[in-house]
């Protein structure tokens, strides 16, 4: 079982509109509603490509009620653990005529210790049965900037590899636990390490407590450094659509892959090619299977080792 954890769980809301007029009225052609939150979105590309998942985080009110409700629908095993506040909503406004999307996230409600307790607890029984577990997304209020640090702890007693996808000081203070490996987009990567060199960015990562390091760097793909050496992986185009999710994606297909010993090379042709796929989709945490196996052949690997054979296309 992968354990998928969304501490700041959402109802994701997603507008279509033909094109945004600033400071005037703009009509809506197509909204979408349903459960969201980075850690939600991993788990339903998780079990779309087969593997037991299970949710867990924090959600409460009407909004939480909703997340469940739709995880019910969906058929994703909920172990969310109830709070006082409510579970905040993100809007994602979709430009159909030029491809280009914009968020609003919320903040999302503040935690108290005893909810905070409560969740650590049921944490560590869910750990038991875990092969994995991925920590992804904001940080609520109330709880205390090294929370992702003492979940990695936690995870890493039991042997368990943890995955995680934060930023900030979120992301700084769960390196030093030691996780399998954290997926920092490139804007996360420079702002983390202060320097615009992805690799050098992605080696420092490493240098501070992360295994291995896999950077998001748009439409140029992929790029990782681990113990076994360094590659970038490239889509064959920029894909056209909605991004929201696209990184959720890459992280269901790198922990598919940890999960499944993959090589790194086939792990990060998964990942791209999911992610494309993902872009493609109206909704985060969705893909078309189609597109996602059309693109698989399409994604060059090539290795950033000096003694390593450049520009070899990885096998799918």
């Amino acid at each position: 079982m992968i354990l998928a954890v969304t501490l700041n769980a959402a109802v994701d809301v997603t507008y279509h509109l033909d094109q945004v007029h600033r400071h005037g009225s703009n009509r809506v052609h197509e909204v979408a509603q349903r459960a969201g939150g980075k850690g939600i979105n991993v788990a339903r590309v998780l079990t779309a490509l087969g593997h037991d998942t299970v949710i867990t985080g924090l959600a409460g009110g009407a909004s939480g009620e909703a997340v469940r409700t739709d995880l019910a629908a969906s058929g994703l095993r909920d172990e969310l653990m109830a709070i006082e506040g409510q579970t905040r909503r993100t809007i994602a406004v979709v430009e159909d005529q030029d491809g280009d999307t914009t968020m609003y996230l919320e903040p999302g409600p503040a935690i108290t210790l005893a909810e905070w307790s409560r969740f650590l607890a049921r944490y560590e029984e869910l750990l038991s049965d875990a092969a994995a577990v991925v920590l992804s997304g904001s940080l609520p209020l109330g709880l205390p900037q090294n929370a992702y640090g003492l979940l990695v702890a936690l995870a890493t007693s039991r042997r368990v590899p943890a995955i995680l996808d934060a930023d900030g000081d979120a992301l700084r203070a769960g390196l030093s636990a030691g996780p399998a490996l954290v997926k920092p987009n490139a804007h996360e990567l420079a702002t983390a390490t202060a320097t615009v060199d992805p690799l050098a960015g992605a080696q420092a990562l490493r240098a501070a407590g992360a295994h291995a390091v896999v950077a998001s760097l748009g439409p140029g793909g992929l790029l990782a450094t681990t113990p076994e050496g360094s590659w970038q992986a490239r889509p064959p185009g920029k894909a056209r659509g909605n991004p929201t999710g696209a990184g959720d994606s890459v992280v269901a297909a790198l922990a598919a892959g940890l999960v499944e010993a993959t090589s790194w090379p086939e792990r990060l042709t998964h990942a791209v090619a999911l992610s494309a796929a993902t872009v493609l989709a109206p909704l985060a945490g969705s893909f078309d299977p189609a597109d996602y196996h059309r693109l698989l052949p399409l994604v060059r690997v090539e290795s950033l080792n000096p003694t390593s054979p450049q520009g070899e296309s990885c096998p799918s």
